[in-house]
């Protein structure tokens, strides 16, 4: 596999936030997100195998392993280590973009995968597979990274259009107005949670963090 980085930390997205996990940068991107924190990403990265992978994230001791971008999906090895890691008895959470097919993860145990719906601020709105709602479970994650009021209506739209039994999280563009997004989310009575960034409050802007 193409490797970014690999680094021990707390989660900071989504339900787990604030568990301790390993993180797998993978290398990569098919999408061009203008408001994109992991830029470095796009690059080449360093080819690391299913087994080193497996064997730095018994060092760290962490029973969560976050698999994240970049964009996953575009390695085929990425579902050998999910395997991999569940037989080690790790829960994998996979983060992709939502532009890939994410059925080929559906029959691997103890794996979440939590999929991105891009709103306009993105710039890349039409890429969203949609097909892939209908396929998540309860134990799996939408997210809407929501970055001024259209990008607001969109989600809005979306959720009533494609519905699903997943978690949907509605998230800040980091730096935008948090608050403002709630109150909205709270007008019009939404069934969703509204998370922030929280390794960004703990240290910063900063890789591998």
């Amino acid at each position: 596999m193409r490797i970014i980085e690999v680094f021990h930390s707390v989660q900071g997205e989504g339900p787990l936030t604030g568990v301790r996990t390993t993180f797998i940068r993978t290398a990569r991107c098919n999408l061009r997100c203008r408001w994109c924190d992991t830029t470095y990403s796009f690059g080449p990265g360093t080819e690391r195998s299913v087994e080193e992978l497996v064997l730095e994230v018994a060092r760290n001791r962490t029973a969560h392993v976050c698999l994240t971008g970049g964009e996953p999906l575009l390695q085929r090895e990425s579902v050998d280590l999910a395997r991999a890691l569940a037989r080690d008895g790790r829960t994998t959470t996979v983060e992709t973009g939502g532009s890939l097919d994410v059925t080929p993860y559906l029959g691997i145990p103890r794996l979440v995968l939590s999929v991105d719906v891009k709103c306009p601020s993105s710039g890349m709105q039409g890429h969203n597979r949609w097909e892939n709602l209908r396929h998540l479970r309860r134990r799996d994650v939408v997210k809407y990274v929501v970055g001024s009021r259209a990008d607001y209506i969109y989600a809005r739209r979306s959720l009533r259009s494609h519905p699903t039994v997943a978690t949907v999280v509605f998230q800040p563009v980091w730096g935008s107005p948090a608050g403002t997004l709630a109150d909205w989310v709270l007008n019009d009575h939404l069934e969703v949670r509204v998370m922030l960034q929280t390794h960004k409050l703990l240290w910063g802007d900063v890789p591998g963090r």
